[in-house]
């Protein structure tokens, strides 16, 4: 860069310097030069100026070679402003002198002025004003979030992220319209019910579980119901005694129950009629509150099979449809003489068993397997495949599920052994949930219990308690467990039903639509 010397001043010209206007050896007019001001050439591009500037410089000459006489004469000082000129010396070299010492003032400056132009250079000053770019610290790198949205776009355009990203697009559109189907379908379990079969159905079992352990609010400890256990006026009955041989009906009425929980309440144990056939008492009810968890009621049927007809219906979703010639579902035009319905088991992927009606299977049915059999005649047993029965003729349907909890009256050893294995994950993982079973008695009556604070052991001394021999437990969890009774009324082609525990989830209604899950109806003979 070519060094500048204020306007008016000199400075010494250096060999390779660049010529760059009127910084080029003005300091000659200091020297001792032969050629004189005249002679010294004209530097291009200094313009009309500088030429005026050189008149001058020549007018200056002049007077001062006027004036050398008096200077000489009249003393040391240059016109009162130069430095004394040391004796014996000329006026050219004193002037010579003190241009060097000019020019060293103003080399000092200049290098002041560098150091004050890379101060400002830092602080962007007013010598140069900055110019940052990229990786300039003045500049300032965008932030790295800019940049990587820079890459996201740039890996957004390629191809194959195009059709990876429509493939899980269309994906989760198709998770969405089947969780909506799943979830608002009208079968009477609820949305929280359907999306846990919905979720289980596809894999996700550990998820909804999981879930549930979070969810899941164990039963609180004593406390009263909250209904009535009194026997409404006219319902009430007591065990009839035989008439020695009379062929005489006699009504099948077990003896009232002793409380679980110690001294009984107003109505507790104390059998009702809750349905009649041909006048007589065809399905009798009762409660019992729990023994530790006295404010839950556990739910007893007792159902006479001398004037009733047991049907397995199957499920929309399980087992599926496979023209089991029966609809999966209670229609209008077959309610007349419907007395009650109540809950299959457990799905049949989890159940250990298999399904067979109307000589169709899903699945095999599993030798020890704790079974209900339908027989064609409308009867039904309770007991053990292989053991206490087989596949022959007269069987109409088998519903499997998990072991037999009572056996030859007893409750089985391992109920409360590793019950999420035998027994079943329950929500949350709590051992005291809702959980059904059903059981057969001496005299061959079906007795349906259920109760929402149940472990298994509960549940098969409940069962017990009714006066099964045979039983085994069915669904659990609150929304996929029911018995409902009906009432004919005015109405025997459209009974009204009713559910026995007025604190089950699933609605009363729900088998008046498609079910997903398989269930037994109960008609009158």
């Amino acid at each position: 860069m070519s060094r500048r010397v204020p306007r008016g001043d000199v400075g010494p010209w250096r060999d390779g310097e660049p010529d760059n206007g009127p910084s080029r050896d003005q300091g000659a007019r200091g020297r001792e030069n032969t050629r004189g001001y005249a002679e010294q050439p004209r530097h291009d591009g200094q313009g009309e100026r500088y030429g005026d500037q050189r008149q001058g410089y020549d007018g200056q000459r002049a007077r001062h070679n006027g004036q050398s006489q008096r200077y000489e004469g009249q003393g040391p000082r240059y016109d009162g402003q130069g430095p004394a000129w040391p004796a014996g010396t000329s006026r050219d070299d004193g002037q010579r002198q003190r241009y060097d010492e000019q020019r060293e003032w103003y080399d000092e400056q200049r290098g002041r002025n560098d150091e004050q132009r890379g101060r400002n250079d830092g602080q962007h000053g007013r010598y140069e004003v900055p110019r940052p770019g990229p990786g300039d610290p003045a500049y300032g790198n965008p932030p790295a979030r800019k940049a990587r949205f820079r890459r996201t776009r740039r890996l957004s355009r390629r191809r194959s992220v195009r059709v990876v990203s429509a493939v899980v697009a269309l994906f989760l559109v198709w998770v969405m319209f089947s969780v909506g189907q799943a979830a608002f379908k009208n079968n009477g379990q609820g949305v929280s019910a359907n999306l846990a079969e919905w979720a289980r159905d596809h894999y996700l079992g550990p998820v909804v579980t999981f879930g549930e352990w979070l969810s899941y609010k164990p039963p609180p400890k004593g406390g009263k119901p909250s209904f009535s256990l009194a026997v409404p006026s006219g319902e009430a009955v007591t065990p009839a005694k035989g008439g020695g041989k009379s062929k005489a009906f006699v009504p099948d009425i077990p003896g009232t129950l002793t409380s679980l929980a110690g001294k009984p309440i107003a109505g507790e144990g104390q059998w009702r009629v809750v349905e009649k056939v041909n006048g007589e008492p065809a399905i009798l009810a009762t409660f019992l509150r729990d023994a530790t968890y006295t404010s839950q009621v556990n739910g007893i049927a007792s159902i006479d099979q001398r004037l009733v007809k047991f049907y397995l219906r199957p499920g929309t979703e399980d087992p599926g449809a496979a023209g089991w010639g029966v609809p999966d579902y209670v229609p209008a035009g077959q309610r007349t003489g419907l007395l009650a319905t109540f809950n299959g088991g457990f799905k049949l992927d989890s159940a250990g068993g298999g399904f067979y009606l109307n000589g169709i299977y899903h699945g095999s049915l599993k030798t020890g397997a704790a079974s209900i059999v339908y027989y064609k005649d409308g009867s039904m047993k309770i007991g053990q495949w292989g053991r206490d029965f087989t596949m022959n003729h007269s069987i109409a349907g088998v519903r499997q599920n998990l072991k037999l909890l009572v056996d030859h009256g007893k409750v089985s050893a391992n109920a409360n052994s590793d019950v999420m294995t035998n027994w079943g994950a329950t929500l949350g993982g709590g051992a005291y949930v809702w959980r059904s079973g059903l059981g057969i008695t001496k005299d061959g009556r079906i007795v349906y219990v259920y109760g929402s604070a149940l472990n298994a052991q509960d549940l098969g001394l409940l069962l017990q308690r009714a006066g099964a021999v045979e039983g085994m437990q069915m669904d659990i969890n609150p929304a996929w467990m029911k018995f409902d009774y009906y009432q004919a009324g005015s109405h025997p082609s459209d009974p009204t039903p009713v559910p026995l525990l007025p604190t089950q989830q699933p609605s009363p209604y729900s088998y008046y639509t498609p079910s997903t899950r398989d269930f037994t109806v109960v008609y009158a003979r």
